[in-house]
């Protein structure tokens, strides 16, 4: 390349012209992908086209075509992720209300008042509800601030922050739940059932070494555990009324 050679704008400018078909390509292919205009990428794009030319070294054995794509669609991508909204809308309903937001202005000079929904939608010859919908998409489009007041309490605001759960500390709550509900079955066994389980499942501790504990068997360890089991299962489980048919 020659720009590589001798760089100048002149040169640059002659290569932006010679490769402006892959910019338009290129913007033509994501415009099919997003809501942005195809005119906005294709601008983007050159800009993409001119780092391409000022980086490509034709030394390095690779098609100016190839090495070039990447820098051109990466630069309309950069773009799209600084313009783009936590929620994709279509187009036409962005179409429809940047058009609508024009027949607005117009309608108020023309009125001396604010324009109905009404009377928008019969300028751009939509349904009021297409007017309204492509209104209401554009104004959920940006994300609400966690700091946002939802109420006013008496001592301080609530902010939508507050509402959400911490998923943490709801975890903590339902093992100490769950820790309270154990504590209570294992205090309804009998003394040395209980023991047995506890020594077993909390201070692990041998079947040996419990049956030394509380002058058992280890056989009757063993028992004295999967009986204490079987009662802990039914005092947790949720009381059934039986009715007779």
């Amino acid at each position: 390349m020659s720009y590589y050679q001798q760089p100048s704008v002149k040169v640059r400018n002659q290569l932006v012209q010679l490769n402006a078909g892959l910019v338009r390509k290129i913007a033509h292919r994501v415009s099919h992908q997003c809501a942005e205009p195809y005119e906005d990428l294709e601008q983007i794009g050159y800009l993409g086209l001119i780092r391409a030319i000022e980086r490509f070294n034709a030394h390095q054995g690779c098609a100016f075509s190839s090495f070039a794509v990447p820098y051109i669609r990466g630069e309309m991508l950069h773009f799209l992720r600084d313009r783009s909204g936590t929620v994709k809308i279509p187009r036409r309903w962005q179409q429809l209300n940047k058009e609508g937001q024009r027949v607005r202005e117009s309608l108020m000079e023309a009125f001396g008042r604010q324009p109905t929904d009404d009377e928008i939608a019969t300028e751009l010859g939509v349904t009021v509800n297409e007017w309204r919908e492509s209104k209401l998409a554009t104004k959920n489009r940006l994300p609400l601030s966690l700091d946002a007041t939802i109420c006013q309490q008496i001592d301080s605001p609530m902010t939508l922050g507050d509402t959400l759960p911490d998923a943490h500390y709801q975890t903590l709550q339902n093992l100490e739940e769950d820790r309270q509900q154990l504590q209570r079955a294992l205090s309804q066994l009998e003394d040395k059932t209980r023991q047995a389980i506890e020594f077993v499942f909390i201070k692990d501790l041998s079947r040996k070494e419990v049956a030394e504990q509380i002058g058992v068997s280890p056989m009757t360890v063993t028992r004295r555990i999967h009986r204490g089991i079987q009662q802990m299962v039914t005092l947790l489980q949720p009381q059934v009324l039986q009715t007779d048919p």
